[in-house]
C-alpha cells in the first residue's frame, strides 16, 4: 500500500516531535560515540585539494560537525529538528539548514562529501529514490556520499515513536545505484565483531 501525502507528514511529525521531545537526553548519549570509522570512509575516497566542503545530512546536535571542523573542512548540517537544528547551531558555530527530509531544498553542486551517519533509514521507501536523486544533485560532480543504516530485511514501520524503513545490502546498492551512484566500498559496524553483532551497514558512493 503506497503511503499518502497525510501519512508522510504523520510520520515526518511523529519521528521529528519524538527528536525534538528527547534532544537534550540524545546530545548526552550519543556525545562520546565513535563514528570516527565513518568520517574516516567519506574523507579518504574525496578527490582534491582540502579543506572539503560537507554536508552533515541528519546532523543531529551537532557532534560531528565539531570534528569535521577540528580536521580543517568547512561542515554545513541539516536536520529536520528544530531543536538539533538549534543546538547544532550554538555547539558548532556551523551553518545549519533546518528542513523536512522529504521536502529539501538543496544548492546544486556545492558539496564535496555527504555524510549520512544514521538517518536515511529514517525516510520512507517510497520516497528514497527522490531523496537520493537530491542528495546526488547537491554534489559536485565526483563527490562522495556516505551512509550508515541499521540493517535489515527490507520491512518498514514504526519503531516505537520513530519511523524506519530497514533494507538489506542488495536492496540498498539497488536504490543507490538508480539514483545515479557508484559503489566505493562497504562494510558492517561495530568492528570487528561476528556479523550478528553488527547491526549498521556503511556504505560509500560516488557520484560520477
Amino acid at each position: 500500500m503506497p503511503l499518502k501525502p497525510d501519512d508522510l507528514d504523520q510520520i515526518t511529525a511523529a519521528t521529528l516531535g519524538h527528536y525534538n521531545s528527547v534532544a537534550e537526553d540524545f546530545r548526552e548519549g550519543t556525545r562520546d560515540h565513535d563514528v570516527s570509522q565513518n568520517i574516516d570512509a567519506l574523507l579518504r575516497h574525496i578527490h582534491g585539494t582540502p579543506p572539503f566542503t560537507v554536508l552533515d545530512f541528519g546532523c543531529g546536535p551537532g557532534r560531528d560537525l565539531q570534528t569535521f571542523t577540528r580536521m580543517g573542512h568547512i561542515a554545513v548540517g541539516l536536520d529536520g529538528s528544530e531543536r538539533f537544528a538549534q543546538m547544532a547551531r550554538e555547539d558548532s558555530g556551523c551553518e545549519v539548514l533546518q528542513q523536512d527530509f522529504l521536502k529539501l531544498d538543496l544548492p546544486a553542486g556545492r558539496f564535496d562529501g555527504i555524510f549520512a551517519n544514521a538517518v536515511l533509514f529514517h525516510i520512507p521507501k517510497q520516497e528514497l529514490p527522490r531523496v537520493l536523486k537530491q542528495l546526488w544533485a547537491a554534489l559536485k560532480p565526483g563527490g562522495v556520499l556516505f551512509s550508515s543504516n541499521p540493517r535489515g530485511d527490507n520491512r518498514e514501520g514504526w519503531n516505537g515513536p520513530r519511523y524506519g524503513s530497514y533494507h538489506d545490502l542488495e536492496a540498498w546498492q539497488s536504490l543507490l545505484t538508480a539514483a545515479g551512484f557508484v559503489e566505493l566500498e562497504h562494510y558492517y559496524r561495530p568492528a570487528g565483531l561476528p556479523r550478528e553483532q553488527q547491526p549498521w551497514l556503511a556504505s560509500v558512493w560516488r557520484k560520477p
